[in-house]
């Protein structure tokens, strides 16, 4: 792959995909190194770092290792490092002294990953220009969404609990965090495989995949909600949660389930959605990427078995309670998605099964 003119010394440690992109990738996110490790050769390397780098400002915006108040300067420090002609050496050695030390202690796959994150823009030097330019455009969006967390939410405990005040400022973080996810996954399949030079409108394509990418996040906005009330963040809309005379401190008892699940279930369906628009861009993914196509198929597939288990769970709301399907619903599903890439009109008739089972736990 064509190198880009960084400004390294030529003494600088490179880091190469089966150190930096394995063991660390797989500590810090487990599912997707799943999808990662399906991806082809051409795509695997830029999928992987661009996962590290955002993995980078979601520790920097939420980690314990830092007080609040350095965590927006820390997370704009590494944000600048894609702005810049060149990233600095001093101010990445600078990011990562301050992961280490003795509070560092508990979270040894973020520290690892913080110290590694001058391995993370030596590879990234590696990478052609236009790999270059994607990440860049990713990361810096997608940090937004750090920077609505970190200023929406100004307490890290219970009782210091807030909400995100709309559902128009909860569309925007779903997108911040993940729709643009999908748009750069799209455009870097559009550049780097084959199989994808004739592949129909790549507008198209971008816009399905940002809906598909925010309704993931929503999905995992809905699964993780009581762990998130513990952090002190609330991304049920506060206004509507005003509607059903709820504040948001008042999820944290368990018992108001019943009257606030008619706006889990709004927003349930509104993820779902968002994933009728992952199917078609499932299908409208060549026949010929069928890595490509297993790699997509799983995180929908599991979104909408997680939300049925969120419809269906009666503890959503209680304590550090996060839910999820079971691994023997995963590995099944893995195995089934082979069938799918031989039979793609059988993914069309599984999706709407899963769909209607959905919508019965809705009711």
């Amino acid at each position: 792959m064509p190198a880009s003119t960084g400004t390294r010394g030529k003494g600088a440690r490179l880091a190469e995909p089966a150190d930096l992109l394995g063991g660390i990738l797989k500590s810090v996110s487990r599912s997707f190194y799943l999808s990662l490790a399906i991806l082809p050769q051409t795509l695997r390397r830029q999928m992987g770092l661009a996962y590290l780098f955002c993995r980078v400002a979601d520790t920097l915006a939420d980690t314990p290792l830092l007080p609040r108040l350095e965590r927006l300067p820390a997370l704009n420090s590494f944000r600048a490092q894609f702005r810049n002609r060149s990233p600095s050496r001093d101010e990445i050695a600078h990011l990562m002294r301050r992961m280490d030390g003795p509070s560092a202690r508990g979270f040894e796959a973020e520290r690892e990953l913080l110290l590694r994150l001058q391995d993370c823009f030596d590879l990234y030097d590696r990478l052609c220009v236009d790999d270059q330019r994607l990440i860049s455009s990713l990361v810096l969006t997608l940090s937004q969404g750090m920077e609505m967390d970190l200023t929406f939410f100004t307490g890290d405990t219970p009782d210091q609990i807030q909400a995100l005040p709309d559902r128009a400022s909860l569309e925007r973080y779903t997108y911040y965090v993940a729709g643009v996810v999908g748009e750069f996954w799209t455009m870097l399949c559009d550049a780097n495989h084959r199989a994808f030079r004739h592949s129909g409108s790549l507008e198209q394509r971008v816009e399905l995949a940002a809906r598909f990418g925010k309704g993931l996040q929503l999905t995992n906005v809905l699964k993780d909600l009581s762990k998130d009330l513990q952090a002190g963040r609330c991304y049920i809309p506060a206004d509507e949660l005003q509607e059903l005379g709820l504040q948001p401190r008042d999820l944290l008892d368990s018992t108001v389930l019943p009257r606030v699940r008619p706006l889990i279930m709004s927003l349930a369906q509104h993820a779902l959605e968002h994933l009728d628009f992952g199917i078609r861009y499932v299908q409208l993914l060549p026949g010929r990427a069928l890595r490509v196509r297993l790699s997509c198929m799983w995180p929908l597939l599991f979104a909408i078995q997680t939300l049925e288990e969120v419809c269906r769970s009666k503890t959503l709301l209680c304590g550090q309670v996060q839910v999820r399907i079971t691994r023997k619903a995963v590995y099944g599903t893995m195995l089934r998605s082979l069938w799918f890439l031989a039979f793609p009109s059988l993914l069309l008739h599984h999706y709407a099964s899963q769909r209607r089972r959905l919508k019965g736990a809705m009711l």
